[in-house]
């Protein structure tokens, strides 16, 4: 049967190995350590499920919602945004809540990309970035990933080389899958070059609050005249632990704003009032669970880096998000993620994400979730201890034998 035309244009889900996998091993009784998907543990702040729990039931909350946002959550989101990062947004016409920083994602896409338009996307990135344009009718051209000098450089080639000539440009730092961090000197460069070649920047700071070292990630709204091309994805999925709730924003350029609401407003009410009403209430509330989210992702990176480095395995410390983004064992480079993945699954009972899941240049890679406990992670760190050791003897026919030497 042949596939329909958007269906053609999204490529293979490469994680389904390792999800096939994962059950195989689940229906025989493995107990496996799921270090993959990046879904939050944490329980959601108390205040905020007491907010919830007040809400619901109240008359007229069971009815269709704002699509945008209710007024009292699109204010909040203006609040949290003079205090986090000094920026000054008009509730009215920078702000349109999502359904999660994905949803909005995709959106935008359809609200702005017409067909055959170019998008430079980072090459490894979140699979939304490029499959919301890919699904939109927007063609994919990837740029690195990491904010140096060199990622400018590619932004000028991809320009020059487009036709037609890109309308945006997607930045995610901190980073997922990566982890890589971009300062505020990084954005005074970015919104200038934008300015000059007539491109948008879309921005995911979905991790802005998950970091380690003190240095909280800027804005690219922080820059002056960012307004003028700029739009900005945030989530209250990780800083809250409320990734189930589905609550995000888009802020920034009153054009684009103005156009995802559009959009949405043919496409969804809204999320449940009383889910907008107590997501008010995470961003208007106190911090401290905030501090307590990111003590608790320190504590198991610092955990993942030493017990995996004890086992064989150096893993590069992440200063900012909820993930680790690890080079491949040597021995197990010529395999490629998607089955070194597979193997970790069915000899170890550990899952992580293959990189090549991320992009092309995520090959040589996995991504390892903070999402279980220390404990938790320990034990994982205990079992590919004796994959590692065990494997270049039981698995002689997998790994060729010049790698095993």
């Amino acid at each position: 049967m042949e596939e329909f035309h958007r269906i053609r244009r999204l490529p293979p889900y490469v994680f389904e190995e390792v999800n096939r996998a994962k059950a195989i091993a689940r229906n025989r009784g493995a107990d496996i350590i799921d270090l993959g998907m990046g879904n939050p543990d944490l329980p959601a702040p108390a205040h905020v499920i007491e907010k919830l729990k007040e809400t619901v039931g109240k008359p007229r909350t069971d009815r269709y919602s704002a699509s945008r946002g209710i007024a009292g959550l699109r204010r909040a989101q203006a609040a949290y945004y003079a205090r986090r990062f000094g920026v000054k947004l008009n509730p009215e016409t920078h702000i349109v809540a999502t359904l999660g920083s994905k949803e909005g994602f995709a959106n935008v896409a359809q609200a702005i990309t017409a067909p055959g338009d170019v998008i430079l996307v980072p090459n490894p990135s979140y699979p939304i970035h490029a499959f919301g344009f890919l699904m939109a009718g927007g063609v994919i051209r990837s740029v690195q990933s990491e904010p140096t000098p060199a990622f400018f450089d590619a932004l000028e080639r991809a320009i020059i080389h487009s036709i037609p000539k890109p309308i945006a440009v997607i930045v995610c730092y901190p980073s997922n899958p990566t982890a890589y961090v971009a300062d505020l000197e990084f954005y005074k460069d970015l919104i200038p070059f934008a300015k000059k070649h007539g491109v948008f920047v879309l921005s995911d700071l979905a991790y802005a609050e998950v970091f380690f070292d003190n240095n909280p990630p800027p804005s690219v709204l922080q820059v002056a005249g960012a307004m003028d091309v700029a739009v900005e994805f945030t989530s209250l999925s990780k800083t809250y632990s409320m990734p189930g709730w589905r609550i995000g924003f888009a802020v920034g350029n009153e054009r684009i704003i103005a156009a995802l609401s559009r959009v949405k407003s043919y496409l969804d009410y809204g999320a449940f009032t009383p889910i907008q009403v107590a997501a008010t209430a995470a961003l208007n509330g106190p911090d401290d669970c905030i501090r307590e989210m990111r003590e608790t992702y320190k504590r198991r990176r610092d955990v993942l880096v030493e017990s995996f480095g004890r086992a064989g395995w150096e893993i590069p410390p992440p200063r900012a998000s909820m993930f680790a983004w690890a080079p491949i064992p040597e021995t197990f480079q010529s395999l490629g993620s998607v089955e070194f993945s597979t193997l970790l699954v069915e000899k170890a009972e550990v899952a992580v994400s293959p990189g090549i899941g991320f992009g092309e240049y995520g090959e040589g890679y996995v991504r390892i979730a903070l999402v279980e406990n220390e404990q938790r992670i320990r034990q994982a760190a205990r079992n590919v201890r004796r994959f590692l050791e065990t494997a270049p003897e039981k698995l002689h026919n997998v790994l060729p034998l010049a790698k095993r030497r």
